[in-house]
């Protein structure tokens, strides 16, 4: 216990706080709008936080603990808009949004402890899953620039705080762009304080209902897109980043606590994806075996959601968006750039990893599964057609 406690630092604190700070400030606003769509009571809503705070805080940390890898947990953004469309066209209602959860997380668990999802994993190239990454992180990178013009001043000396960090203090690079970003931003008057309720959440149970229908049109799609669009690109960042996860375990694990959390409003808890990134890097630690202490740090903060969600939502909400993707696109640009240096490093790999990088930074969405899936499917295609020739 004492080495475990040796292992900690303040740059894995910090990249732990901005991994939750990104993911829920991104995303929050799909969960705000599916629980509108399905008519939900604001303690009912309180509920989801609560839920979903409780178990990807819960497993970042015992995973991240036991397995001394870094592991962070988070909800799935595409699975939740699922369920948002179909309440909004009227095909679904609340005790069936919690039905189609229970399924889901049923089939989730049947793909993590039968080793199918694991084994299709393990037949993914490093250079692809390189790629992979690489897409689907550029995005944040691409949006952090694109906001200089609303406000040069705060973006700008990030930036510049960046590039003199990373020359002179790289490991206290990431927080002190974050504490740049902060003081300017409350300088210019930008954190709305007063409007954040304070209060501790309570949980509510919704019984749930069962039909074929929902469980066709919703549970299955909830399913695709969390395994396509969640846990494969964030088994990818784990794997790039040089750890090998007891996958099987991990996804079967997200699986029973989804199951034991659905009742009270969780519809997904999976492993991150985009917010990997900030704790594998070496900006969560110099060392990659200390690293994991960035998810339990993490995990701290979404425990502190669950257990006060309507407040914590509010202090998240306050931070201004240019200050989120600023940071976020600077954080990662040394996770990128190693991504492509690794998607491009043999040349026999090049042009299928070109062909994922491009396809996942489109964002396009199809059959409603999202572009990290298309991505690794393009460049699937022709690596096996080279490989053919």
């Amino acid at each position: 216990m004492r080495t475990v406690f040796k292992d900690f630092s303040f740059s894995a604190l910090v990249a732990g706080f901005v991994a939750v700070l990104v993911g829920f400030t991104s995303s929050v606003a799909v969960i705000f709008t599916a629980t509108q769509n399905l008519h939900a009571t604001p303690d009912q809503t309180a509920s989801w936080l609560w839920a979903i705070g409780i178990g990807m805080g819960s497993l970042s940390i015992l995973f991240s603990l036991i397995w001394r890898q870094p592991l962070l947990i988070a909800w799935s953004t595409p699975g939740v808009a699922v369920v948002g469309a179909a309440a909004a066209a009227g095909n679904l209602t609340l005790p069936q949004a919690i039905g189609t959860f229970i399924a889901s997380a049923v089939l989730v668990t049947l793909a993590g402890f039968s080793g199918g999802f694991e084994r299709v994993m393990k037949r993914l190239p490093l250079p692809l899953a390189s790629a992979l990454l690489a897409g689907v992180l550029a995005r944040f990178a691409l949006d952090g620039f694109m906001c200089v013009p609303r406000n040069p001043l705060l973006v700008l000396t990030m930036a510049a705080v960046y590039v003199l960090g990373r020359r002179f203090q790289p490991r206290a690079c990431v927080p002190l762009v974050l504490a740049t970003g902060i003081a300017i931003a409350a300088a210019q008057g930008l954190f709305p304080l007063e409007s954040v309720p304070w209060k501790i959440t309570t949980p509510v149970w919704m019984a749930p209902e069962f039909t074929m229908g929902t469980i066709l049109g919703v549970a299955m799609p909830l399913f695709i897109v969390t395994m396509a669009s969640q846990n494969l690109p964030g088994v990818s960042a784990i794997r790039v980043g040089g750890y090998e996860p007891p996958v099987s375990k991990v996804i079967g694990w997200t699986g029973i606590t989804t199951l034991l959390l659905a009742p009270f409003g969780c519809f997904s808890v999976n492993l991150a994806a985009i917010t990997a990134a900030f704790c594998t890097g070496p900006e969560a630690h110099p060392d990659p075996k200390r690293r994991y202490w960035a998810p339990v740090c993490a995990g701290v903060c979404y425990l502190l959601i669950g257990l006060f969600g309507a407040t914590v939502a509010g202090l998240f909400a306050a931070f201004p968006r240019e200050l989120v993707l600023a940071v976020a696109g600077l954080a990662l640009l040394t996770t990128i750039a190693n991504g492509l240096t690794s998607a491009l490093a043999e040349e026999r790999f090049r042009e299928a990893s070109a062909m994922t990088f491009f396809v996942t930074l489109s964002g396009i969405t199809l059959a409603g599964i999202g572009s990290a899936f298309w991505g690794i499917v393009a460049g699937a295609v022709v690596l096996a057609l080279h490989r053919k020739k």
